[in-house]
């Protein structure tokens, strides 16, 4: 094992989360992407006003929770938040779904007008008018930025285990793709989304940034996509992996791994121990795999270089999180959460078994799937 002189860092023992979760909005009867996200949004009021943002396609909007301490705080907001956009949805004549990819067919595909949704329009071309897809990010609470960048540096080996078990678009064109997350096959068309480059520090990060604006990959910083990230808007690693997820205990299992597995690497940090070297090309089959088996199948233990089984990792990743998760008083809910996953599967499998129940009947797919997003009463 290799180490560093560990860096003086901030108190770590309880780390605040936010989520943000991005929804298309369907045609309740076609199952099509609806251009009615301006109506949506004007429909909202309070605190879900103020927590709902404009997204980059007219069918789509997303909900953004409070800075909070708890699980059980982030998924109280969630299920407000989803509830609030979902009534906003049905008065638009819309459903509100929670799926990674456009599921049938997106016949809007011009920007909302605004300047920088025009400039990216015509930077990007043809790949900036793909349909849309959705997406959950987690923020973790780390404040220094120089810390942020090497616990980026540590979460690569973990990220595709996070991927799979986020994985919730297999649908396009109202077909099945054989991909568990096809939104991950469209974001690869982007020059700055995928795999989190290793960077020396905070100085290499912000020099190599500077060079792909410079180089026109990104127009700014708030381009960097990759799937961690020091925040542009706040002091915190921001996750962007995975798709966003069907139900709230979804998402709120997601945050909680993602909040103990920071909580553990940057322990590693504070230890000196470096991040692991991985090839480039071997990150990305991971990531690949991941997007197609989801938690079905294998994926690359990166580790090794090995295949495994998808369920063999996800368990090393419980484990390695498991102090973490107890020191936040999660770990009972996240083990649960597990259990029902590994029980009735991710988003995309439960996609698929009601596809074979149904004689790949799409229109119960997207029931289902609305049936989800939306909280229980």
């Amino acid at each position: 094992m290799t180490y560093r002189p560990a860096p003086t860092l901030p108190d770590l023992t309880t780390l605040t989360l936010g989520v943000e979760e991005e929804y298309l909005l369907l045609d309740p009867d076609t199952g099509a992407s609806l251009p009615v996200a301006g109506q949506v949004l004007d429909g909202l009021s309070g605190a879900a006003r103020e927590q709902s943002r404009q997204e980059f396609r007219h069918s789509m909007v997303e909900m953004v929770t409070p800075v909070s301490s708890e699980l059980a705080e982030v998924r109280e907001h969630l299920v407000a938040l989803r509830g609030a956009a979902a009534d906003a949805a049905e008065a638009a004549g819309a459903r509100l779904v929670a799926v990674g990819a456009t599921p049938v067919h997106e016949p809007h595909r011009t920007v909302p007008d605004k300047p920088r949704y025009h400039a990216m329009s015509r930077r990007f071309g043809p790949v900036a008018h793909d349909p849309a897809v959705c997406g959950c990010h987690v923020h973790v609470g780390v404040p220094d930025r120089e810390l942020a960048v090497q616990v980026c540096n540590h979460l690569r080996p973990w990220l595709p285990v996070v991927q799979a078990i986020t994985a919730n678009s297999p649908l396009h064109d109202g077909r099945d793709t054989g991909h568990a997350s096809w939104r991950s096959m469209q974001l690869e068309r982007w020059p700055s989304i995928g795999p989190t480059p290793h960077f020396e520090s905070v100085a290499d990060y912000d020099a190599t940034v500077e060079e792909l604006i410079r180089a026109g990959i990104m127009l700014d910083a708030a381009m960097v996509y990759w799937y961690a990230r020091p925040s542009v808007a706040y002091p915190t690693v921001e996750v962007r992996v995975g798709d966003v997820c069907p139900t709230v205990d979804d998402t709120v299992l997601v945050a909680g791994l993602v909040r103990a597995l920071v909580a553990t690497v940057a322990g590693d940090v504070r230890h000196g121990i470096l991040a692991p070297r991985i090839r480039d090309c071997l990150l990305s089959a991971a990531h690949w795999r991941a997007a197609h088996d989801g938690l079905d199948g294998d994926l690359i233990d990166l580790r090794s270089g090995l295949a495994r089984p998808a369920w063999d990792l996800v368990d090393e990743l419980f484990a390695t999180v498991a102090p973490a998760l107890l020191r936040h008083g999660d770990l009972t809910y996240v083990l649960d959460q597990l259990h029902r996953v590994r029980r009735d599967g991710n988003g995309a499998a439960r996609q698929r078994r009601v596809l074979a129940r149904t004689g790949c009947d799409v229109r119960a797919v997207l029931d289902h799937l609305a049936a989800q997003t939306r909280p229980a009463a």
